[in-house]
């Protein structure tokens, strides 16, 4: 365990504390906060996440099959979640007993791995379902041709890999070190390696977050041009009011989770770098730590993206908590304005009415 003193206070000063540069000055910290802080949100969110994630899993598993692409998203949005939250546990530990961890470094680096290989697989998405929304508003046959379930099977299948590849590097950063009478779970890197972790995390900071949430602003702009002024023949209110909530939803994660978790970090780990004001960097610290559980909050907010973007998926939910059977499964999107089964097909031609398709089905989730 901790002793008092390292308690109370965070000491910047040659030592393996976690992420500390050995040049930085000594700046004394009061982390008190952080050690009710952090347990007790990351409490919160792993009973709310399981909560809603795992019925989430249930449903799509065996009641909402066939899967439409939009149910292929949001079945591993809901998996990514999942797994998220059930790294939650030892970090719930590490944190209330004050900096101490007490399973080995190996599954340090693991939990610390799965914590951002999920955060970011929750990104990309989260990207997905609006650009699947997108090309279902502004270019149909696109969305028909792109829009098959095992492409976004695949689509998710490389998510995956991606994110996972791009945070090997994390396993090796990742480490424990002795502090007094407690064991530190790094969740930077040693002290002599930290100039080059903050240049990794920069790296996949942009990769992985500043361009899904580029390409998530793009689409949802070009989407809300289209809703504003539909064209003739388009889709019917009730799909732009499913699109609508889409955007509100989507942007409201990334404002409120993801945004602000990623900004605070990064003047963190840069005031660090540049070696601030102790004062400053101080409030830098406060400000960073507190913004911590906004990004595990996410897990606990896409599951309303389901239940108020998805007809089919709240159809089949209430059906069961009413203790009713539940109905069909249907293939049709819910999020897309226009869905077409995977063994279908289709002429293509260069205008919409010229096109022909054996086996169409309307949006009608």
């Amino acid at each position: 365990m901790a002793s008092a003193d390292s308690s109370l206070l965070t000491t910047l000063v040659p030592s393996p504390d976690p992420g500390k540069s050995e040049a930085e000055p000594q700046c004394g910290f009061n982390e008190e906060f952080k050690f009710i802080l952090l347990p007790v949100s990351y409490a919160l969110v792993f009973v709310l996440g399981l909560g809603l994630n795992a019925p989430t899993l249930w449903l799509f598993l065996f009641h909402l099959r066939p899967w439409d692409a939009t149910s292929t998203y949001m079945f591993h949005l809901a998996l990514s979640d999942t797994l998220y939250v059930l790294s939650l546990p030892t970090l719930v530990y590490y944190y209330a007993a004050r900096n101490h961890w007490p399973f080995g470094t190996g599954l340090c680096k693991f939990t610390r791995f799965l914590f951002y290989w999920n955060l970011y697989c929750s990104v990309l998405f989260l990207t997905c379902i609006s650009v699947h929304r997108y090309l279902g508003i502004c270019h149909p046959l696109r969305a028909l041709r792109w829009g098959r379930p095992h492409l976004a099977g695949l689509l998710c299948l490389a998510v995956w890999l991606v994110v996972a590849s791009c945070l090997v590097p994390n396993l090796f950063f990742v480490t424990t070190s002795p502090s007094g009478d407690s064991i530190l779970c790094h969740d930077t890197t040693r002290p002599e390696e930290f100039d080059h972790f903050v240049h990794f995390n920069s790296a996949i900071m942009g990769l992985l977050f500043g361009v899904p949430c580029l390409v998530t602003l793009v689409c949802y702009g070009l989407m809300a041009r289209r809703l504003y002024r539909p064209l003739p023949g388009a889709a019917p209110p009730s799909s732009r009011l499913r699109s609508l909530r889409t955007i509100v939803l989507v942007l409201t994660v990334f404002t409120v989770c993801f945004v602000p978790f990623h900004i605070t970090r990064t003047i963190y780990y840069t005031a660090r770098l540049l070696r601030v004001n102790c004062r400053v960097l101080d409030v830098i610290n406060v400000v960073y730590k507190m913004t911590r559980p906004l990004a595990s909050a996410n897990s606990c907010l896409d599951p309303v993206l389901y239940l108020l973007t998805g007809d089919k998926y709240r159809r089949q939910l209430w059906q069961l908590c009413c203790g009713g059977a539940p109905q069909r499964p249907m293939a049709a999107s819910s999020l897309a304005l226009v869905s077409l089964r995977d063994n279908s097909s289709c002429r293509w031609t260069a205008t919409p009415q010229d096109s022909g398709c054996s086996t169409p089905s309307a949006d009608r989730p």
